[in-house]
């Protein structure tokens, strides 16, 4: 019989698919009413901006070289608030404000991938100071909260899509997010751009030695997170329906944490947006579990989802201990063999 061999990064995934059904599973049997495809509905409707960024954050982690974009928090506030301004004082239609915060977006992180890939920055000091301009640039727009009242971005958030069959329904953020979810899916899995953010992940020499276009793929690694986080910016205007200097905060940590629990590691080269997507719900079945007890500080899911980062980062390392020992036992195997062929042919 053939033995079923699953490698680290599945294994990871699958400890992280089986948490979020043990979560839930325990939600439903202490709640009578959380078992049902809308409290499912709902944690898609309220964890859609998360999903995007924590898919753009997937890329920048995968990629490796301590690749990790702490900015995109405050570019979702940029965002909204930009968003709100223009439709307050301008005559702009709703989808080219959209187009136009996407193209915001995508400049702010081509500029932190020049600044990473060709002046050989840091990324955690140049997506800080990221992080710092685009807040700075959100208070310098209005302090205030700003309300979105533009027709077309009331009728998107207030749009339910119902599930045939069922009483159950989701907004038009959430599929936004799906969509950018199997996107992103098709390309790490199918695209000669996927690949190549692996492989880089995996070994930036050996990448370079490959021919690979590194600099090139590095820099649009950050310029798509950047646009996923202009795109989780939109998702959460027509979520939120205002521009506020303090949107978004602390989501970048969020993006990370769930990313992390859903297998992606943060030395680079292995992960996935399934991972991601998990993690994410995750983090909302937590949220929600905490919401139904009523009496628990929505503090507690800080906590708890800082212990499964911690647990699932010794998880990470432990498997990676597991490859170098395998690696190495192969290796030392091979080398004997090879010794032995050697000892042979001089007999012979």
């Amino acid at each position: 019989m053939r033995k079923l061999k699953i490698n680290a990064s599945q294994f990871s995934l699958l400890i992280t698919i089986l948490l979020f059904i043990a979560l839930f599973a325990a939600g439903s049997v202490k709640y009578p009413n959380f078992f049902s495809l809308q409290v499912f509905c709902n944690l898609l409707i309220d964890n859609s901006t998360l999903l995007v960024i924590s898919v753009g954050m997937t890329f920048v982690l995968i990629i490796g070289g301590s690749g990790i974009d702490i900015s995109v928090g405050s570019v979702i506030a940029l965002v909204c608030m930009a968003s709100a301004w223009l439709c307050q004082n301008t005559g702009l239609d709703a989808f080219t404000i959209m187009g136009l915060m996407i193209l915001l977006g995508a400049v702010f992180g081509f500029v932190q991938g020049i600044f990473i890939t060709y002046l050989k920055m840091q990324p955690f000091i140049v997506t800080l100071a990221g992080l710092m301009l685009a807040r700075g640039l959100t208070a310098l727009i209005s302090e205030n909260t700003i309300t979105i009242s533009n027709k077309t971005y009331v009728t998107l958030a207030q749009a339910k899509i119902h599930i045939l069959g069922t009483g159950a329904y989701i907004r038009s953020g959430v599929i936004i997010a799906l969509v950018v979810l199997a996107t992103a899916w098709f390309v790490l899995s199918y695209t000669r751009f996927g690949r190549n953010i692996y492989a880089i992940g995996g070994n930036e020499q050996s990448a370079i030695l490959m021919g690979l276009p590194v600099n090139r793929t590095k820099v649009a690694v950050y310029t798509l997170s950047s646009m996923c986080a202009a795109l989780a910016g939109i998702v959460f205007s027509l979520y939120m329906l205002s521009g506020y200097v303090l949107h978004g905060q602390g989501m970048e940590m969020d993006a990370i944490a769930s990313t992390v629990i859903g297998g992606t590691t943060l030395t680079g080269g292995v992960g996935g947006v399934v991972g991601a997507f998990f993690g994410v719900l995750i983090n909302g079945t937590i949220k929600t579990i905490i919401m139904f007890q009523g009496t628990l500080s929505s503090w507690w899911t800080r906590i708890v989802m800082a212990a499964l980062l911690c647990i699932f980062i010794v998880i990470q390392r432990f498997l990676s201990m597991r490859s170098i020992e395998g690696v190495n036992s192969k290796k030392s195997n091979t080398g004997k063999l090879g010794k032995k062929t050697g000892s042979a042919a001089k007999q012979i």
